[in-house]
């Protein structure tokens, strides 16, 4: 590799390190009991809102009455939602009635009043390189 190439490689690491990331910390509120777990799932794209395996990342902890805090570490500056709910019965899945109405608790980043399924658009908050945190309130 010529000097010029190690150049212009070493800026291209140097610019992606000052493009920066940053924490989420994710408090979901409203737990209702420490049965099973609470479940969060990180997007970073529309396609594929709400469907557990094209997130991002999915945080599973330990149900707690009350708030639970799930941390996404190192995200890259964006554009996020989050989906959470509380797998009561620990089956791994939020379940529903009639296949689209949930009877667990759920939520979504900036707690959107919904008529209709969730959108990404109306959970979406920008992560910047600083740390960022997302409240979210459980709805039985």
């Amino acid at each position: 590799m010529n000097k010029r190439c190690r150049i212009l490689a070493t800026l291209g690491v140097l610019a992606a390190a000052r493009a920066g990331a940053g924490d989420l910390v994710v408090a979901v509120h409203d737990v209702r009991s420490g049965e099973g777990q609470v479940k969060l799932m990180l997007f970073d794209r529309e396609e594929g809102f709400r469907k557990e395996d094209k997130a991002r990342q999915v945080l599973a902890l330990p149900a707690a009455p009350g708030t639970v805090k799930g941390l996404f570490p190192n995200l890259p500056a964006g554009r996020y939602a989050v989906i959470a709910y509380h797998d009561e019965n620990g089956n791994g899945k939020l379940d529903l009635r009639f296949g689209m109405f949930p009877i667990e608790g759920h939520g979504l980043s900036n707690n959107p009043k919904l008529s209709g399924p969730p959108k990404f658009k109306d959970a979406v908050f920008e992560v910047t390189e600083t740390n960022h945190q997302a409240d979210i309130r459980l709805d039985y």
